[in-house]
């Protein structure tokens, strides 16, 4: 494992100095998703849920995050995005949503943290939006799929490794 970059010579959390980096382009994809019952799902494929457009309301709410992830996470530099992608898709065979999230900007540190944040807070707005009628919706498979840019260059996930 490499170095915690978050974390000074004397072991203390610290905001990472990234005024030397070099501006590159950034670009992050993340995704994860939310299991509900076949009638919820059908209930946002169908538009009838009482509190409006479940997904369109949960795209905005995951690029909205993405532009305030610097002031959720404590160490994050808040960042200006070039671009913020929401996509769900509907997976009627196991009664979920998938939301994946690309976020870009040409700057000095990564969009890794603004990707994740949007899937997050898309997925949670799903939830609220819907646990009137399920409660017992569940998230998972929250991960990091890509990364581009900056001086670790690219990298990929693996299928089923989580690395």
């Amino acid at each position: 494992m490499s170095e915690l970059t978050h974390f000074n010579a004397q072991g203390h959390a610290h905001m990472v100095d990234i005024g030397d980096k070099a501006h590159s382009k950034r670009v992050a994809i993340a995704e994860g998703r939310i299991h509900m019952q076949a009638a919820t799902l059908q209930t946002i494929l169908q538009g009838n849920a009482k509190k409006g457009d479940v997904l369109g309301i949960a795209r905005i709410a995951a690029i909205q995050a993405s532009k305030k992830t610097s002031d959720l996470i404590p160490l994050c530099h808040p960042l200006s995005l070039s671009r913020v992608d929401v996509s769900f898709v509907a997976d009627e065979v196991n009664h979920r949503v998938v939301c994946r999230v690309q976020c870009e900007t040409t700057g000095q540190t990564g969009v890794e943290m603004e990707a994740l944040t949007a899937v997050q807070v898309g997925l949670l707005t799903i939830y609220d939006m819907c646990k009137a009628i399920d409660r017992g919706m569940t998230m998972d498979g929250i991960r990091l799929l890509e990364k581009h840019g900056g001086k670790s260059g690219d990298w990929v996930a693996t299928e089923g490794s989580g690395s």
